[in-house]
């Protein structure tokens, strides 16, 4: 489904952000990518659908190379890739349903949308989704005066309308309350499983992605550290994509082990120390 080769980005400052970055996604799976501040997560996301230009690289989505594309042939292909962002990108002006149609602009006519004349398809689909991510009742209600939760549910929805191939999602829980950083995860894990969607979804949140994500991958300088389950996030894993820390509350426990119980890697770590 999705295939990234060798893929840089240095930006015109000379910092490097990716340095030879390879992923395959080869089924509908939630993909977590966490990693510190700086190590080219967001820069990752926005490179799949060139919003960032890759300074080299490749990268194919269902047989198509995005990398090779002009600008025109892009903006055709960003149709198949929902997109979900950290700021929420919403139009404050515009009611929720509005929003929510927005994700449909590149498959109505121009005047279609401008006269906001949408099949009535198209908004029974929207009502559909405004339900599934817990809005109904909220159609009429300008984004502004939303709180920050319901917004990301507005974002998610509208990149559901477009019936996308892949879904980028860039840290959707950063300036959310733990409870509805929560409720946004399932919401999207839910929602990509049952439409057998992949997803790309940038994390700071560890816990977040053990408990969520099918799959994660750790950057650390533009590089993979670390590609697996959550099952494989033990100390020295979180410590080469982090760095040293107490890793001991963060740390999966294998089934078995009491809450507790100090991790094996841990114990064997300070009897090598001395």
């Amino acid at each position: 489904m999705l295939t990234i080769t060798d893929l840089v980005k240095v930006y015109p400052t000379g910092q490097s952000a990716l340095a030879g970055v390879s992923i395959t996604v080869d089924k509908p799976q939630v993909v977590a990518i966490i990693g510190p501040s700086g190590a080219g997560k967001s820069t990752l996301i926005r490179c799949v659908n060139r919003l960032v230009e890759p300074t080299s690289g490749t990268i194919v989505l269902d047989g198509v190379e995005v990398t090779a594309m002009s600008r025109r042939e892009v903006r055709k292909v960003r149709r198949r890739m929902g997109m979900i962002f950290q700021e929420y990108n919403l139009v404050e002006r515009l009611t929720v349903m509005e929003n929510v149609l927005s994700g449909c602009l590149g498959y109505v006519s121009f005047w279609r949308a401008y006269r906001r004349n949408y099949p009535a398809a198209d908004v029974a689909a929207a009502f559909e989704l405004l339900d599934r991510v817990g809005l109904t009742g909220y159609q009429d209600t300008r984004a502004d005066a939303l709180s920050g939760g319901q917004r990301q549910r507005v974002g998610i929805a509208r990149a559901l309308m477009q019936r996308p191939d892949l879904l980028l999602v860039d840290e959707p829980t950063a300036s959310l309350d733990p409870k509805t950083a929560r409720q946004i995860m399932r919401i999207i894990v839910e929602l990509a499983h049952e439409r057998g969607t992949p997803a790309l979804v940038n994390l700071h949140d560890v816990h977040l992605a053990q408990s969520f994500a099918d799959r994660i991958i750790g950057l650390r300088e533009g590089k993979i550290v670390f590609d697996g389950s959550a099952d494989g996030l033990n100390h020295q894993v979180l410590t080469d994509i982090y760095g040293e820390e107490d890793w001991s509350t963060t740390v999966v426990r294998p089934k078995g082990v009491a809450p507790g119980d100090r991790p094996k890697e841990d114990i064997e770590r300070e009897a090598a120390a001395g």
